[in-house]
C-alpha cells in the first residue's frame, strides 16, 4: 500500500489507524472486536441488522415484489423438423436442451434490460423431455424502498409451439397445392442456356420459395405457394435473359357467401432462341435500324439484351429484348453445327482492340477443315477477328458455309451477299483436352433440386452430359461467362506433379483464388440441394 504523507500528524495518525490493529493481532494483544448493533423490524418487532428500510427481508418481500410485471410464461416457435428455434423476425438458432445457446435465447426473450432489474444466476430446472415444456429459475436483483437492494428467484415457463420452418415447409408441402407456376421455355435444340439460367438462379437464391421444381424437355416448371413469389421469379427472369411474358389464372373454388375466389395462376415465360455463339443473319429491317449491321453476325453474349458482333468489321451492337420481340428471328446456325478447322497461316489486318470488355483483332487466315485433312488439299482464305489469340498451328471452330445448305429466309432477302467460306468463333483446346480426359476438376457447381423424369431414353441421357460438359468448358474458357456463377473447390481433386509436368499448359482453367469454399451445414435445405462437378 503506498501512502503519500503531508504532515507528521497525519502519518502518525495513519499509522495509528492503519497499522497498529495488525501489529497487536500479530503480538497476541487482546483486542475489542467492533460490532454492529441491531434494530427492530418496524413491521414485525425482530431483532435484525439495520438497513435503509427497518424492515426484515421477510417483511419486504411481503410489501414489494420487485418480480411484478416480469414475463413468467413465455411461448417458443420450435420446428420439430430441423430442430430450431425462431428468432422474430426470420433467424432460426438451433440449441440443444439445457445448452448454454437456449438459456441465452431464453433469458433474451425476458428482456430484463427494459424493466430496471439486474440479473444474478439462472439454471434450468429438469422437465420431461416430451412434455414441451423448458422451465428456469432465475435470480434478480432490484433497488427498492429508500436504496434498499432486494433479491429474489423466480420459476419462468417455456411453451414449445410447434411451426415448421419455411425450408420445412417447402420440403413437407404438397407439391400439387401450388398457387403459381412459371412455365420457362426456350426452343432450341440445346440446354446451355438452363445450365447457365441455373447457376445464376441459385447465386442469387432466387427459386428459394418454390416448393417444387420440374424440369421439362425445353425448359423448367417452377410451382409457388403465392403468386407474389411467381412474379417476382418472372421479373428476375427479365433481368437476367431476354424474354417475353404472358399470364393467364384458372377458377379453383368460389365461395359465395364470402366473395372469396381461388385461383391457379400461370406465367408462361420464352427466352429468345438466339444463344451466344450463334451465327445470326438480320433481317433488313433490323439491320437497318442497327445501322445496316452485318447481315452476319456473331452473337457474342447474351443478358437481358443480345450482343451482335460483325466479325468482319468489328462493329458491335446491343439489340434490347423489346426490339427483339418487335421483330424476332431465329439462328442461321447454332453451337451444335460448330466444325474444326486447322489455321496454317494468320496474318494480321488491324491492331487488337477492346470491344465490350472482351478483346478482338481482325486478320487475314489460312485454314482447312480437320475432317478434310489428309484427305484432300482443300483450303479457306477467310478473315476473322480471332487474330490475338491464333497463330500456325491451333485449332479452331467455327461455322462451314461452303459446305452448309442453308434454306433462311431472311438470307434469301440479300440477292448481291457474298457469303464467305468459313466464320471461325473461338479457339479450340480439343486435343490437348484429351490428355486430361478422366480427370477431375478442382472445382464443381451447385445444383437447383429438380424432378427429372427418369423414364427418358439413353441417348438423351448421354446428350445432356455432352452439352453439361460443355457448358463446363465454356466456364473455363470464358472469365466473363463465370463472373456470375459461384464455384465452389472440389475437396476430392489431388493434384499431382506428374499430371501438371504432363498436362498442356495453354488448357484455360480456373483459378484456385476465383473458388469458392463450401460450406458443410447439416441442414435440410442444404440436403437437398446436390453438386455436379
Amino acid at each position: 500500500m503506498c501512502v503519500f504523507f503531508v504532515d507528521a500528524k497525519l502519518s502518525v495518525f495513519l499509522f495509528f489507524v492503519l497499522y497498529l490493529p495488525d501489529m497487536a493481532e500479530e503480538a497476541g494483544m487482546f483486542m475489542v472486536h467492533q460490532t454492529i448493533g441491531s434494530v427492530l423490524c418496524c413491521k414485525c418487532g425482530i431483532p435484525m441488522q439495520p438497513n435503509a428500510a427497518n424492515m426484515c427481508v421477510k417483511c419486504l418481500r411481503s410489501e414489494v415484489d420487485i418480480t411484478e410485471g416480469l414475463k413468467k410464461n413465455v411461448i417458443l416457435l420450435h420446428c420439430p423438423e430441423c430442430d430450431t428455434y425462431l428468432d422474430p423476425p426470420s433467424t432460426r438458432i438451433r440449441a440443444q436442451l439445457e445448452s448454454r445457446e437456449l438459456m441465452a435465447f431464453c433469458l433474451k426473450k425476458l428482456k430484463l434490460k427494459s424493466t430496471g432489474v439486474t440479473l444474478v444466476n439462472a439454471e434450468f430446472i429438469w422437465t420431461e423431455p416430451h412434455s414441451k415444456r423448458i422451465k428456469l429459475r432465475v435470480r434478480v436483483q432490484k433497488e427498492v424502498l429508500h436504496g434498499a437492494i432486494l433479491e429474489q428467484a423466480y420459476v419462468i415457463e417455456y411453451v414449445q409451439q410447434d411451426q415448421m420452418c419455411d425450408s420445412c415447409t417447402r420440403v413437407q408441402a404438397n407439391p400439387d397445392q401450388w398457387v403459381a407456376g412459371v412455365q420457362l421455355r426456350q426452343h432450341v435444340a440445346h440446354r446451355r442456356t438452363f445450365f447457365y439460367l441455373e447457376q445464376l438462379i441459385l447465386k442469387h437464391d432466387a427459386a428459394a420459395r418454390a416448393i417444387k421444381i420440374k424440369q421439362m424437355d425445353h425448359g423448367i416448371d417452377f410451382f409457388f405457394a403465392n403468386r407474389s413469389h411467381g412474379v417476382k421469379f418472372v421479373d428476375f427472369v427479365g433481368k437476367v435473359a431476354p424474354v417475353r411474358s404472358r399470364n393467364d389464372k384458372q377458377l379453383v373454388s368460389h365461395d359465395s357467401k364470402s366473395n372469396n375466389y381461388n385461383y391457379k395462376h400461370t406465367f408462361s415465360v420464352e427466352i429468345s432462341p438466339i444463344c451466344r455463339e450463334d451465327l445470326v443473319c438480320l433481317p433488313p429491317r433490323v439491320a437497318v435500324s442497327l445501322g445496316n449491321l452485318g447481315p452476319l453476325v456473331i452473337c457474342s453474349k447474351v443478358t437481358n439484351s443480345i450482343a451482335l458482333l460483325d466479325p468482319f468489321t468489328l462493329r458491335h451492337c446491343f439489340l434490347d429484348a423489346d426490339q427483339y420481340w418487335r421483330t424476332p428471328f431465329k439462328s442461321l446456325l447454332t453451337s451444335r453445327q460448330l466444325v474444326e478447322y486447322i489455321v496454317f497461316d494468320v496474318d494480321f489486318v488491324s491492331p487488337e482492340v477492346n470491344i465490350g470488355g472482351s478483346r478482338y483483332a481482325l486478320a487475314d487466315a489460312t485454314v482447312a477443315r480437320m475432317s478434310d485433312f489428309g484427305k484432300n488439299d482443300t483450303m479457306f482464305n477467310i478473315k476473322t477477328h480471332l487474330g490475338h489469340i491464333l497463330k500456325p498451328g491451333d485449332y479452331a471452330l467455327g461455322y462451314d458455309l461452303h459446305g452448309a445448305n442453308s434454306n433462311d429466309m431472311e438470307l434469301d432477302k440479300y440477292k448481291n451477299l457474298v457469303i464467305p467460306e468459313a466464320i471461325l468463333v473461338k479457339k479450340s483446346y480439343e486435343e490437348k483436352r484429351q490428355r486430361k480426359r478422366g480427370k477431375p476438376r478442382s472445382w464443381k457447381l451447385k445444383s437447383l433440386n429438380m424432378e427429372v423424369d427418369d423414364t427418358r431414353a439413353r441417348g438423351d441421357q448421354e446428350k445432356m452430359n455432352s452439352e453439361y460438359e460443355q457448358f463446363l468448358r465454356d466456364l473455363e474458357e470464358n472469365p466473363e461467362l463465370r463472373f456470375n456463377v459461384s464455384l465452389y473447390r472440389n475437396k476430392e481433386y489431388q493434384p499431382s506433379e506428374m499430371a501438371s509436368m504432363t498436362d498442356g499448359e495453354d488448357i484455360p482453367s480456373i483459378p484456385l483464388e476465383e473458388l469458392l469454399a463450401d460450406l458443410e451445414i447439416n441442414d435440410a435445405e442444404d440436403e437437398d440441394e446436390g453438386m455436379r462437378e
